[in-house]
């Protein structure tokens, strides 16, 4: 069961304003779920630069799950959208980062991701004291399970290649988050309500990659393995 904690005006909270710009709509002028993924990304970036913190750690999301709120619509091409985001709570290598997401002060969307601190290989580590420096110490009056569960795979499930590009391709080496959403777009012809997308491992440059899906899940495969999943529905 997700959680997306209520706001709250305790501890750090960090805000940005984007517009809906025309590469981020689909054909209605409505936006993409992965253009949502690309500013959940970057107000991520720079609430955690705009700290001060000083680490060669490196963040990846592992879960993320977005719900539009109920009689809201989806932001649409040139709204004017707010971010505002804040740490939900912590486990003992991970930190949950919920978002708002306001269109004329309007609560429209919410998002709630599992964000883990890595090492130059790649490894978790555990939370620095200086991210409770930063984001207050009663963020650990919340704990946060790190825990993702893989939705299995129907091997009659239909399939098909998922080509990479080389603009997909981030500076960690990985698929970006973001690219991965486009899956999530490509395969969601409504407007869903709630969507959760998985990472249950990294998706590189040469990975030859399959697309499978079933009634409201979908699966980006490389080799057999699972390595991002998503569920969605109205």
């Amino acid at each position: 069961m997700i959680e997306f904690v209520p706001w709250s005006p305790e501890g750090r909270h960090f805000a940005q304003e984007y517009r809906v710009r025309l590469g981020d709509v689909d054909a209605r002028g409505i936006v993409r779920v992965d253009g949502i993924a690309r500013y959940l990304q970057d107000i991520a970036t720079d609430d955690w630069e705009d700290t001060g913190v000083e680490s060669s750690d490196v963040w990846v999301v592992r879960r993320t799950s977005l719900r539009l709120v109920p009689g809201a619509r989806w932001p649409t091409y040139l709204d004017a959208m707010r971010f505002e985001t804040w740490c939900g709570g912590v486990g003992a290598a991970w930190a949950e980062r919920r978002t708002n997401v306001y269109v004329d002060e309007e609560l429209r969307l919410e998002a709630v991701a599992i964000w883990v601190p890595t090492d130059h290989e790649g490894r978790p580590v555990r939370m620095r004291p200086s991210f409770f420096e930063a984001y207050g110490e009663g963020v650990k009056a919340r704990k946060v399970s790190g825990r993702v569960v893989t939705p299995p795979l129907s091997a009659d499930a239909p399939r098909r290649p998922w080509p990479l590009r080389r603009s997909d391709v981030d500076i960690v080496g990985h698929v970006n988050n973001a690219a991965l959403w486009e899956a999530v777009h490509e395969m969601v012809r409504d407007e869903h309500r709630f969507i959760t997308v998985i990472h249950h491992g990294s998706v590189e440059w040469g990975d030859d990659v399959t697309l499978a899906w079933a009634e409201n899940q979908l699966w980006l495969v490389v080799n057999g393995e699972i390595r991002v999943s998503a569920t969605y529905g109205r």
